[in-house]
């Protein structure tokens, strides 16, 4: 038997000399069954023989299937051959959006400065979405026109709606933490709007640093080095223009100076205008003592601005509606690799 497990030539004829040895009715598996009818002494001497032909003859296949796997591997290897030179084809792979390519490079602008990112809930109270941050009862943005209400809560509850700003979680975040505060808080934001540049969900980016001794030069600076970084431009011209917002005071717009190349706008010097990129200024004092601070002891900045505003701008796409229709064409165009991280050593558009 185990001269003929050697001799097997295939995997097929190894496997039936173990059917015909080992299997349920094999030789081998036979003689095991006639221990149990041998008298004590016939199976202390018989017993140890069988067994050891049992272990003699599994040994021998096991040896013999290597052998013969191995030899099949080596004639596999030695038939086979992969050319390295031929092109490998392309695996279909997604694309990054550009609102979330443009929130990571936020991101990563604003953790150099010291920034940390925060987060709140996108359905609101009236309280975080308003009145903390002293927009009194007559602003137009209350109005049924501007803000996604939801129906009216019962007596005793707030009022309920999609957040208009990112501005609650600045309350939120003055709120549960002690200054000093430096946050962004990027995010979904809702208004009942709709046209080539506004959608009725968009997204905006917030910024809020609380401490002591801050100034509108901090806020200038922060702000110019933040659009330097973006714009990957060190030629950016800012201009601060007085305007109103209930939550700061003094309250600024901020144009950025742009040049005409090839008919085109693009963000850098002042040669060609000035655009409006964000709003910002002084935390108002009714804004901190709404959080529990002492505005005689804590003063701060914040600033705004769209995401969608700011990806439009850099990467050269004129019509808002298009980041939300969802035609794979134009995300192919503009999306962005998987690897391509925003990185300050690297260019944060790399």
């Amino acid at each position: 038997m185990i001269d003929q497990i050697n001799r097997s030539e295939t995997l097929d004829q190894l496997e039936a000399l173990r059917v015909a040895a080992l299997g349920k009715n094999g030789s081998i598996t036979a003689l095991l069954k006639t221990l149990g009818g041998m008298s004590p002494e016939e199976r202390q001497s018989q017993g140890p023989r069988i067994n050891g032909l049992r272990e003699a003859v599994a040994g021998a296949i096991a040896a013999r299937k290597a052998a013969l796997d191995a030899a099949a591997l080596d004639a596999r290897l030695a038939s086979e051959r992969l050319d390295m030179t031929l092109p490998v084809d392309t695996p279909a792979a997604g694309t990054i959006h550009p609102v979330s390519q443009v929130m990571d490079e936020l991101a990563e602008i604003f953790a150099d400065l010291g920034f940390a990112v925060a987060t709140g809930p996108e359905i609101e109270d009236d309280w975080h979405n308003f009145t903390a941050l002293n927009i009194p009862e007559s602003h137009p943005a209350r109005a049924m026109h501007d803000t996604f209400y939801f129906p009216d809560q019962p007596d005793g509850e707030r009022k309920m709606l999609l957040r208009t700003h990112t501005s609650p979680v600045q309350i939120r975040t003055m709120l549960q933490q002690k200054p000093p505060i430096r946050i962004i808080a990027p995010g979904r934001t809702y208004r009942s709007d709709s046209d080539a540049t506004h959608t009725p969900m968009f997204h905006q980016v917030e910024g809020l640093v609380i401490d002591k001794g801050i100034t509108l030069g901090h806020l200038k600076w922060t702000l110019e080095t933040f659009l330097k970084a973006f714009f990957e431009r060190d030629d950016i011209v800012l201009r601060l223009r007085p305007s109103y917002f209930p939550f700061t005071e003094p309250s600024a717009e901020v144009d950025v100076g742009y040049t005409l190349e090839k008919g085109k706008r693009v963000i850098g010097g002042s040669g060609g205008g000035w655009m409006e990129v964000l709003g910002s200024g002084m935390v108002h004092p009714k804004v901190i003592a709404a959080c529990g601070l002492d505005p005689d002891e804590w003063q701060g900045f914040a600033f705004g601005c769209g995401i969608d505003r700011l990806a439009m701008l850099k990467y050269g796409m004129d019509d808002l509606r298009a980041f939300f229709d969802g035609d794979i064409r134009w995300l192919k165009h503009y999306g962005f690799s998987a690897l391509d991280v925003p990185t300050l050593s690297g260019g944060v558009g790399a």
